[in-house]
Protein backbone atom coordinates (compact mmCIF):
# COMPACT_ATOMS: atom_id res chain seq x y z
CA UNK A 1 0.00 0.00 0.00
CA UNK A 2 0.80 3.32 -0.55
CA UNK A 3 2.27 5.78 2.39
CA UNK A 4 0.00 7.97 3.17
CA UNK A 5 -2.37 7.66 0.79
CA UNK A 6 -4.67 4.77 -0.64
CA UNK A 7 -6.60 4.49 -3.66
CA UNK A 8 -10.24 3.50 -3.75
CA UNK A 9 -9.06 -0.36 -3.95
CA UNK A 10 -6.41 -0.34 -1.37
CA UNK A 11 -9.21 1.07 0.73
CA UNK A 12 -11.89 -1.54 -0.16
CA UNK A 13 -9.24 -4.30 0.45
CA UNK A 14 -8.62 -2.46 4.15
CA UNK A 15 -12.16 -1.74 5.33
CA UNK A 16 -13.50 -4.88 3.41
CA UNK A 17 -16.23 -3.19 1.69
CA UNK A 18 -16.99 -2.70 -1.78
CA UNK A 19 -15.08 0.00 -4.39
CA UNK A 20 -18.52 1.35 -5.27
CA UNK A 21 -19.34 1.49 -1.39
CA UNK A 22 -16.20 3.04 -0.88
CA UNK A 23 -16.88 5.75 -3.72
CA UNK A 24 -20.14 6.61 -1.55
CA UNK A 25 -18.82 7.23 1.48
CA UNK A 26 -16.39 9.37 -0.12
CA UNK A 27 -19.40 11.02 -1.97
CA UNK A 28 -21.15 11.18 1.13
CA UNK A 29 -17.90 13.09 3.70
CA UNK A 30 -17.28 9.97 6.05
CA UNK A 31 -14.12 9.19 3.89
CA UNK A 32 -12.16 12.20 3.67
CA UNK A 33 -10.12 12.11 0.09
CA UNK A 34 -9.88 13.97 -3.10
CA UNK A 35 -10.58 13.64 -6.68
CA UNK A 36 -7.37 13.98 -8.68
CA UNK A 37 -6.94 13.25 -12.51
CA UNK A 38 -10.84 11.22 -11.73
CA UNK A 39 -9.27 9.54 -9.34
CA UNK A 40 -10.18 9.14 -5.64
CA UNK A 41 -7.30 9.69 -3.14
CA UNK A 42 -7.90 8.26 0.26
CA UNK A 43 -5.80 9.53 3.05
CA UNK A 44 -4.48 6.65 5.56
CA UNK A 45 -5.66 8.41 8.16
CA UNK A 46 -9.42 8.92 7.22
CA UNK A 47 -9.68 5.17 6.50
CA UNK A 48 -8.36 4.17 9.77
CA UNK A 49 -10.13 6.29 11.73
CA UNK A 50 -12.92 5.05 9.47
CA UNK A 51 -12.50 1.39 10.84
CA UNK A 52 -12.22 2.46 14.06
CA UNK A 53 -15.46 4.32 14.16
CA UNK A 54 -17.24 1.21 13.17
CA UNK A 55 -15.32 -0.75 15.97
CA UNK A 56 -16.14 1.64 18.29
CA UNK A 57 -19.47 4.19 17.42
CA UNK A 58 -19.08 7.62 18.29
CA UNK A 59 -21.41 8.35 21.50
CA UNK A 60 -24.58 10.38 20.61
CA UNK A 61 -25.58 13.40 22.31
CA UNK A 62 -29.24 13.31 22.31
CA UNK A 63 -31.88 16.01 21.09
CA UNK A 64 -32.98 18.29 23.90
CA UNK A 65 -34.69 21.18 25.05
CA UNK A 66 -33.40 24.84 26.10
CA UNK A 67 -31.72 24.20 29.45
CA UNK A 68 -31.63 27.75 30.97
CA UNK A 69 -34.46 29.58 31.50
CA UNK A 70 -33.99 32.99 31.04
CA UNK A 71 -33.95 34.44 28.12
CA UNK A 72 -32.06 37.28 26.39
CA UNK A 73 -32.89 39.82 24.51
CA UNK A 74 -31.93 39.38 20.73
CA UNK A 75 -33.00 35.64 20.01
CA UNK A 76 -31.33 33.74 17.20
CA UNK A 77 -32.40 29.89 16.49
CA UNK A 78 -29.40 28.30 13.83
CA UNK A 79 -29.64 25.55 11.77
CA UNK A 80 -27.04 23.22 9.98
CA UNK A 81 -25.05 24.80 12.79
CA UNK A 82 -21.32 22.81 12.71
CA UNK A 83 -19.18 24.35 14.95
CA UNK A 84 -20.93 27.56 15.42
CA UNK A 85 -18.81 30.07 13.91
CA UNK A 86 -21.29 32.59 12.30
CA UNK A 87 -22.89 31.89 15.78
CA UNK A 88 -19.86 32.88 17.85
CA UNK A 89 -19.77 35.79 15.21
CA UNK A 90 -23.39 37.06 15.88
CA UNK A 91 -23.34 36.92 19.96
CA UNK A 92 -19.76 39.15 20.06
CA UNK A 93 -22.16 41.52 18.37
CA UNK A 94 -25.00 41.16 20.96
CA UNK A 95 -27.44 38.27 18.91
CA UNK A 96 -27.93 35.24 21.39
CA UNK A 97 -28.00 31.64 19.75
CA UNK A 98 -30.48 29.18 22.02
CA UNK A 99 -31.33 26.43 19.41
CA UNK A 100 -28.79 25.02 17.57
CA UNK A 101 -30.00 22.19 15.00
CA UNK A 102 -27.04 20.04 13.57
CA UNK A 103 -26.90 15.97 12.25
CA UNK A 104 -23.15 15.33 12.56
CA UNK A 105 -21.97 13.37 16.10
CA UNK A 106 -18.77 14.81 16.08
CA UNK A 107 -20.75 18.77 16.19
CA UNK A 108 -23.07 18.18 18.29
CA UNK A 109 -20.20 17.07 20.82
CA UNK A 110 -18.91 20.22 20.32
CA UNK A 111 -21.81 22.13 20.36
CA UNK A 112 -22.90 20.39 23.86
CA UNK A 113 -19.57 20.96 25.32
CA UNK A 114 -19.43 24.44 24.13
CA UNK A 115 -23.23 25.94 24.84
CA UNK A 116 -24.72 22.61 27.13
CA UNK A 117 -27.40 25.15 28.19
CA UNK A 118 -29.10 25.70 24.17
CA UNK A 119 -31.48 23.38 22.75
CA UNK A 120 -30.22 20.79 20.59
CA UNK A 121 -32.30 19.10 17.49
CA UNK A 122 -31.37 16.82 14.40
CA UNK A 123 -32.10 15.97 11.13
CA UNK A 124 -34.45 19.51 10.29
CA UNK A 125 -36.84 17.57 8.50
CA UNK A 126 -38.44 15.91 11.83
CA UNK A 127 -39.23 19.05 13.38
CA UNK A 128 -42.13 21.05 12.70
CA UNK A 129 -42.34 24.76 13.45
CA UNK A 130 -44.37 24.15 16.42
CA UNK A 131 -41.64 21.86 17.84
CA UNK A 132 -38.79 23.96 16.81
CA UNK A 133 -40.36 26.36 19.24
CA UNK A 134 -41.64 24.24 21.92
CA UNK A 135 -37.34 23.11 22.14
CA UNK A 136 -36.61 26.98 22.23
CA UNK A 137 -38.71 27.33 25.09
CA UNK A 138 -40.47 30.09 22.97
CA UNK A 139 -44.56 30.91 22.56
CA UNK A 140 -46.29 29.81 19.68
CA UNK A 141 -46.18 34.01 19.20
CA UNK A 142 -43.35 34.79 20.64
CA UNK A 143 -41.20 36.53 18.01
CA UNK A 144 -37.65 35.36 16.72
CA UNK A 145 -35.65 38.06 15.93
CA UNK A 146 -33.02 36.21 13.50
CA UNK A 147 -32.99 32.49 12.01
CA UNK A 148 -29.39 31.79 10.60
CA UNK A 149 -28.27 28.63 8.48
CA UNK A 150 -25.93 27.41 6.46
CA UNK A 151 -28.06 24.60 3.95
CA UNK A 152 -25.07 21.45 3.37
CA UNK A 153 -23.65 23.37 0.17
CA UNK A 154 -22.14 19.97 -1.69
CA UNK A 155 -25.58 19.83 -4.15
CA UNK A 156 -24.33 23.29 -5.59
CA UNK A 157 -20.86 23.16 -5.61
CA UNK A 158 -19.19 23.65 -8.77
CA UNK A 159 -16.73 20.99 -7.80
CA UNK A 160 -19.45 18.00 -7.76
CA UNK A 161 -22.45 16.96 -9.85
CA UNK A 162 -25.13 19.68 -9.25
CA UNK A 163 -28.16 17.81 -8.51
CA UNK A 164 -29.43 20.96 -6.89
CA UNK A 165 -32.81 20.27 -5.40
CA UNK A 166 -33.36 16.67 -6.69
CA UNK A 167 -30.05 15.96 -4.45
CA UNK A 168 -31.20 14.94 -1.10
CA UNK A 169 -29.43 17.58 0.37
CA UNK A 170 -30.71 20.67 -1.75
CA UNK A 171 -34.31 19.00 -0.62
CA UNK A 172 -33.11 20.30 3.06
CA UNK A 173 -32.38 23.72 1.59
CA UNK A 174 -35.89 23.88 0.79
CA UNK A 175 -37.04 22.67 4.03
CA UNK A 176 -35.27 25.59 5.94
CA UNK A 177 -36.92 28.00 3.22
CA UNK A 178 -40.11 26.76 4.50
CA UNK A 179 -39.34 26.75 8.08
CA UNK A 180 -38.29 30.30 7.57
CA UNK A 181 -41.79 31.09 6.08
CA UNK A 182 -43.27 29.51 8.61
CA UNK A 183 -41.40 30.44 11.97
CA UNK A 184 -41.61 34.07 10.60
CA UNK A 185 -38.39 35.51 12.16
CA UNK A 186 -37.15 39.46 11.99
CA UNK A 187 -34.45 38.41 9.91
CA UNK A 188 -33.27 35.42 8.30
CA UNK A 189 -29.70 34.70 7.14
CA UNK A 190 -28.78 32.15 4.90
CA UNK A 191 -24.96 31.39 3.51
CA UNK A 192 -23.53 29.25 0.70
CA UNK A 193 -20.77 28.73 -1.84
CA UNK A 194 -20.80 30.96 -4.60
CA UNK A 195 -22.18 28.23 -6.68
CA UNK A 196 -25.41 28.48 -5.81
CA UNK A 197 -25.37 31.62 -8.18
CA UNK A 198 -25.49 29.36 -10.85
CA UNK A 199 -27.27 26.41 -10.28
CA UNK A 200 -29.86 25.68 -11.98
CA UNK A 201 -33.19 24.68 -10.75
CA UNK A 202 -33.08 20.99 -12.25
CA UNK A 203 -29.79 19.63 -13.42
CA UNK A 204 -29.10 17.94 -16.54
CA UNK A 205 -26.20 16.38 -17.38
CA UNK A 206 -23.61 17.83 -20.01
CA UNK A 207 -23.59 14.87 -22.35
CA UNK A 208 -27.60 15.26 -22.88
CA UNK A 209 -26.68 18.96 -23.72
CA UNK A 210 -25.55 20.23 -27.32
CA UNK A 211 -26.98 21.36 -30.70
CA UNK A 212 -28.58 17.53 -30.84
CA UNK A 213 -30.83 17.67 -27.85
CA UNK A 214 -33.75 19.59 -26.80
CA UNK A 215 -32.79 23.28 -26.17
CA UNK A 216 -32.22 23.67 -21.98
CA UNK A 217 -35.93 24.33 -20.25
CA UNK A 218 -36.14 27.59 -18.02
CA UNK A 219 -35.51 24.66 -15.14
CA UNK A 220 -32.28 24.01 -16.46
CA UNK A 221 -30.77 27.26 -16.71
CA UNK A 222 -28.06 28.45 -14.63
CA UNK A 223 -29.48 30.56 -11.56
CA UNK A 224 -33.30 28.78 -11.44
CA UNK A 225 -32.32 27.24 -7.81
CA UNK A 226 -31.68 30.53 -6.63
CA UNK A 227 -34.22 31.99 -8.76
CA UNK A 228 -36.56 29.72 -6.58
CA UNK A 229 -35.58 30.46 -3.32
CA UNK A 230 -35.79 34.17 -3.62
CA UNK A 231 -39.31 34.50 -5.28
CA UNK A 232 -40.88 32.36 -2.51
CA UNK A 233 -38.86 34.36 0.14
CA UNK A 234 -40.65 36.98 -1.86
CA UNK A 235 -43.97 35.95 -1.91
CA UNK A 236 -44.14 35.31 1.44
CA UNK A 237 -43.71 39.06 2.14
CA UNK A 238 -39.43 38.72 2.87
CA UNK A 239 -37.20 41.49 0.91
CA UNK A 240 -34.20 39.84 0.07
CA UNK A 241 -30.32 40.86 -0.54
CA UNK A 242 -27.54 39.07 -1.78
CA UNK A 243 -23.56 39.32 -2.61
CA UNK A 244 -20.64 37.04 -3.04
CA UNK A 245 -18.41 38.05 -0.03
CA UNK A 246 -14.39 37.63 0.92
CA UNK A 247 -14.30 37.08 4.96
CA UNK A 248 -10.67 38.96 4.23
CA UNK A 249 -13.49 42.56 3.70
CA UNK A 250 -14.34 42.43 7.12
CA UNK A 251 -11.52 41.30 9.35
CA UNK A 252 -11.02 37.53 9.03
CA UNK A 253 -6.97 36.47 8.17
CA UNK A 254 -8.33 34.22 5.67
CA UNK A 255 -9.45 35.08 1.98
CA UNK A 256 -13.38 32.70 1.78
CA UNK A 257 -16.27 33.78 -0.54
CA UNK A 258 -19.36 33.05 0.79
CA UNK A 259 -22.75 34.26 -0.90
CA UNK A 260 -24.90 35.25 2.56
CA UNK A 261 -28.24 36.13 1.55
CA UNK A 262 -30.14 38.67 4.03
CA UNK A 263 -33.80 39.04 4.26
CA UNK A 264 -36.22 41.19 5.87
CA UNK A 265 -39.71 40.35 7.56
CA UNK A 266 -40.42 44.63 7.01
CA UNK A 267 -40.27 43.91 3.37
CA UNK A 268 -37.51 46.83 3.15
CA UNK A 269 -34.13 45.69 1.28
CA UNK A 270 -31.05 45.70 3.20
CA UNK A 271 -28.21 46.82 2.58
CA UNK A 272 -25.18 45.20 2.17
CA UNK A 273 -22.47 44.32 4.51
CA UNK A 274 -20.33 47.50 5.50
CA UNK A 275 -16.79 46.14 5.23
CA UNK A 276 -14.13 47.10 7.94
CA UNK A 277 -10.88 46.05 5.66
CA UNK A 278 -9.92 45.96 1.95
CA UNK A 279 -6.98 44.77 0.22
CA UNK A 280 -5.19 47.20 -0.68
CA UNK A 281 -6.26 50.28 1.30
CA UNK A 282 -9.16 51.25 -0.19
CA UNK A 283 -11.63 54.02 1.05
CA UNK A 284 -8.76 54.72 3.90
CA UNK A 285 -9.92 50.97 5.19
CA UNK A 286 -7.08 49.02 6.87
CA UNK A 287 -5.52 46.26 5.04
CA UNK A 288 -6.37 42.77 5.28
CA UNK A 289 -5.33 40.98 8.37
CA UNK A 290 -2.43 38.26 7.29
CA UNK A 291 -1.41 34.88 8.99
CA UNK A 292 1.15 36.42 11.04
CA UNK A 293 -1.12 38.32 12.72
CA UNK A 294 -3.64 35.78 13.04
CA UNK A 295 -1.01 32.87 14.44
CA UNK A 296 0.18 35.58 17.03
CA UNK A 297 1.25 34.51 20.34
CA UNK A 298 -0.14 31.40 19.87
CA UNK A 299 2.09 28.79 21.81
CA UNK A 300 4.71 26.91 19.28
CA UNK A 301 3.98 23.34 21.29
CA UNK A 302 0.92 20.79 21.92
CA UNK A 303 -0.46 21.53 18.19
CA UNK A 304 -2.23 18.32 16.75
CA UNK A 305 -1.88 18.08 12.93
CA UNK A 306 -2.09 15.19 10.27
CA UNK A 307 1.36 14.43 8.94
CA UNK A 308 2.72 14.81 5.12
CA UNK A 309 4.35 11.52 3.62
CA UNK A 310 8.23 11.65 3.68
CA UNK A 311 8.35 11.16 -0.20
CA UNK A 312 6.70 15.02 -0.40
CA UNK A 313 8.44 16.02 2.31
CA UNK A 314 11.41 16.49 0.24
CA UNK A 315 9.88 18.85 -2.07
CA UNK A 316 8.28 20.83 0.72
CA UNK A 317 11.87 21.74 2.30
CA UNK A 318 13.09 22.89 -1.26
CA UNK A 319 9.89 25.91 -0.65
CA UNK A 320 9.86 29.03 0.96
CA UNK A 321 7.31 30.80 2.98
CA UNK A 322 4.30 32.01 -0.24
CA UNK A 323 5.74 28.93 -2.16
CA UNK A 324 4.38 26.49 -4.38
CA UNK A 325 5.45 23.49 -6.74
CA UNK A 326 5.79 26.27 -9.71
CA UNK A 327 8.66 27.36 -7.16
CA UNK A 328 10.78 24.06 -7.55
CA UNK A 329 13.29 23.55 -9.47
CA UNK A 330 11.73 23.47 -13.15
CA UNK A 331 13.25 19.69 -13.45
CA UNK A 332 11.49 18.34 -10.55
CA UNK A 333 7.88 19.57 -11.55
CA UNK A 334 6.90 16.53 -13.16
CA UNK A 335 8.67 14.17 -10.63
CA UNK A 336 6.79 16.50 -7.90
CA UNK A 337 3.21 16.15 -9.36
CA UNK A 338 3.22 12.93 -10.89
CA UNK A 339 -0.13 11.98 -13.24
CA UNK A 340 -1.27 15.73 -11.85
CA UNK A 341 1.04 17.27 -13.95
CA UNK A 342 -0.40 16.33 -17.09
CA UNK A 343 -3.95 17.32 -16.23
CA UNK A 344 -5.57 20.81 -17.05
CA UNK A 345 -5.85 23.55 -14.60
CA UNK A 346 -3.25 26.12 -12.48
CA UNK A 347 -2.60 23.83 -9.96
CA UNK A 348 -2.49 26.70 -7.60
CA UNK A 349 -2.98 23.88 -4.52
CA UNK A 350 0.23 21.97 -5.35
CA UNK A 351 2.66 21.40 -2.57
CA UNK A 352 1.69 24.87 -1.16
CA UNK A 353 3.23 26.82 1.49
CA UNK A 354 1.67 29.87 3.10
CA UNK A 355 3.23 33.48 2.87
CA UNK A 356 3.20 34.80 6.35
CA UNK A 357 2.14 38.21 5.23
CA UNK A 358 -0.93 37.45 3.10
CA UNK A 359 -4.38 36.31 4.51
CA UNK A 360 -4.60 32.18 4.86
CA UNK A 361 -6.34 31.06 1.52
CA UNK A 362 -9.70 29.03 2.06
CA UNK A 363 -9.45 26.64 4.70
CA UNK A 364 -10.40 23.26 3.76
CA UNK A 365 -11.76 19.90 5.56
CA UNK A 366 -8.55 18.01 4.96
CA UNK A 367 -5.22 20.03 5.02
CA UNK A 368 -2.89 17.74 3.39
CA UNK A 369 -4.41 16.19 0.38
CA UNK A 370 -2.39 16.42 -2.61
CA UNK A 371 -4.28 19.48 -4.90
CA UNK A 372 -5.48 21.58 -1.77
CA UNK A 373 -2.42 21.41 0.29
CA UNK A 374 -2.17 24.25 3.53
CA UNK A 375 1.24 23.68 4.74
CA UNK A 376 3.04 25.87 7.65
CA UNK A 377 4.95 28.55 6.12
CA UNK A 378 8.51 27.78 7.39
CA UNK A 379 7.48 23.80 8.93
CA UNK A 380 7.34 20.78 7.64
CA UNK A 381 3.86 20.15 8.47
CA UNK A 382 0.52 21.28 7.77
CA UNK A 383 -1.08 23.87 9.44
CA UNK A 384 -2.58 22.24 12.81
CA UNK A 385 -6.13 22.22 13.99
CA UNK A 386 -4.53 25.23 16.65
CA UNK A 387 -3.64 27.10 14.05
CA UNK A 388 -6.93 26.06 12.26
CA UNK A 389 -8.90 27.67 15.08
CA UNK A 390 -7.21 30.97 14.60
CA UNK A 391 -7.40 31.36 11.34
CA UNK A 392 -11.68 30.80 11.93
CA UNK A 393 -11.56 33.10 14.49
CA UNK A 394 -12.64 30.39 17.37
CA UNK A 395 -11.03 31.19 20.62
CA UNK A 396 -8.37 28.61 22.09
CA UNK A 397 -10.81 27.63 24.64
CA UNK A 398 -12.96 26.66 22.28
CA UNK A 399 -13.62 22.86 22.02
CA UNK A 400 -13.79 21.27 19.10
CA UNK A 401 -15.10 17.22 19.61
CA UNK A 402 -14.14 14.33 17.61
CA UNK A 403 -11.09 12.82 16.00
CA UNK A 404 -8.22 14.46 14.06
CA UNK A 405 -10.14 14.56 11.04
CA UNK A 406 -13.43 15.43 12.69
CA UNK A 407 -11.94 18.85 13.89
CA UNK A 408 -10.31 19.57 10.70
CA UNK A 409 -14.14 18.62 8.80
CA UNK A 410 -15.54 21.18 11.47
CA UNK A 411 -13.31 24.09 11.90
CA UNK A 412 -12.41 23.60 7.97
CA UNK A 413 -16.74 23.98 7.18
CA UNK A 414 -17.21 26.93 9.65
CA UNK A 415 -17.69 30.33 8.56
CA UNK A 416 -15.22 33.03 9.84
CA UNK A 417 -16.19 34.37 12.97
CA UNK A 418 -15.84 38.09 11.61
CA UNK A 419 -18.43 37.58 8.59
CA UNK A 420 -21.02 36.86 11.48
CA UNK A 421 -19.73 39.66 13.34
CA UNK A 422 -20.69 41.64 10.14
CA UNK A 423 -24.16 40.08 9.93
CA UNK A 424 -24.58 40.55 13.21
CA UNK A 425 -23.83 44.51 13.29
CA UNK A 426 -25.96 45.38 10.26
CA UNK A 427 -28.83 43.56 11.73
CA UNK A 428 -28.85 45.20 14.78
CA UNK A 429 -27.88 48.66 13.03
CA UNK A 430 -31.43 48.23 10.90
CA UNK A 431 -33.28 47.14 13.90
CA UNK A 432 -32.32 50.32 15.76
CA UNK A 433 -33.25 52.13 12.76
CA UNK A 434 -29.46 53.58 12.83
CA UNK A 435 -27.40 54.84 9.10
CA UNK A 436 -25.56 51.94 7.42
CA UNK A 437 -22.55 52.79 5.88
CA UNK A 438 -22.51 51.91 2.09
CA UNK A 439 -19.40 52.01 -0.15
CA UNK A 440 -20.45 52.13 -3.95
CA UNK A 441 -18.62 49.93 -5.93
CA UNK A 442 -16.62 48.12 -3.40
CA UNK A 443 -15.18 45.13 -4.77
CA UNK A 444 -16.94 42.52 -2.09
CA UNK A 445 -15.56 39.34 -3.78
CA UNK A 446 -13.13 39.09 -6.94
CA UNK A 447 -15.86 37.86 -9.05
CA UNK A 448 -18.83 40.34 -10.85
CA UNK A 449 -22.00 40.37 -10.83
CA UNK A 450 -22.77 38.28 -7.56
CA UNK A 451 -24.87 41.32 -5.83
CA UNK A 452 -28.14 40.19 -5.89
CA UNK A 453 -29.33 43.46 -8.52
CA UNK A 454 -26.51 42.79 -11.41
CA UNK A 455 -27.18 39.02 -10.73
CA UNK A 456 -30.88 39.36 -11.69
CA UNK A 457 -30.17 41.39 -14.56
CA UNK A 458 -28.09 38.81 -15.75
CA UNK A 459 -30.09 35.94 -15.24
CA UNK A 460 -33.47 36.74 -16.36
CA UNK A 461 -32.83 39.54 -17.97
CA UNK A 462 -32.86 43.43 -17.92
CA UNK A 463 -34.99 44.84 -15.60
CA UNK A 464 -35.69 48.90 -14.70
CA UNK A 465 -32.91 49.40 -11.91
CA UNK A 466 -34.23 51.33 -9.31
CA UNK A 467 -32.20 54.97 -8.22
CA UNK A 468 -30.86 53.13 -5.27
CA UNK A 469 -30.06 49.73 -5.49
CA UNK A 470 -29.37 49.29 -1.95
CA UNK A 471 -32.53 49.91 -1.09
CA UNK A 472 -35.35 48.04 -2.92
CA UNK A 473 -35.54 45.59 -6.02
CA UNK A 474 -37.67 44.46 -8.15
CA UNK A 475 -38.14 41.64 -9.38
CA UNK A 476 -40.15 40.40 -12.31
Amino acid sequence: MSTGYFSVKEASEMLGYSEQYVRRLLRSGELSGELISNRWVITSESANEYRYKEDKPDSVVPDHERRSSGKPILKALSFFSGCMGLDLGLEKEGIEVILACEVDKAARRTIESNKPDIALIGDIRDYSARQIREKAGLALQEDIDVIVGGPPCQAFSSAGKRQGFNDERGNVFLTFIDLIIELKPKYAVIENVRGLLSAPLKHRPHNMRGDKNLPLSPEEKRGGALLHLTRKLKEAGYSFSFNLYNAANFGSPQSRERVVIICSRDGKKLPYLTPTHSENGLYELPKWRTLREALQGLPTDGHCFVKFPEKRLKYYRLLKPGQYWRDLPTELHEEALGASYHASGGKTGFYRRLAWDKPSPTLVTHPAMPATDLAHPEEDRPLSIQEYKRIQEFPDDWIIEGSLLDQYRQVGNAIPCSLGRAIGRMLISHLNGESIKIFNDFPYSRYNNTDDVSWTKEIIGSIDEPSDKQLCLALI
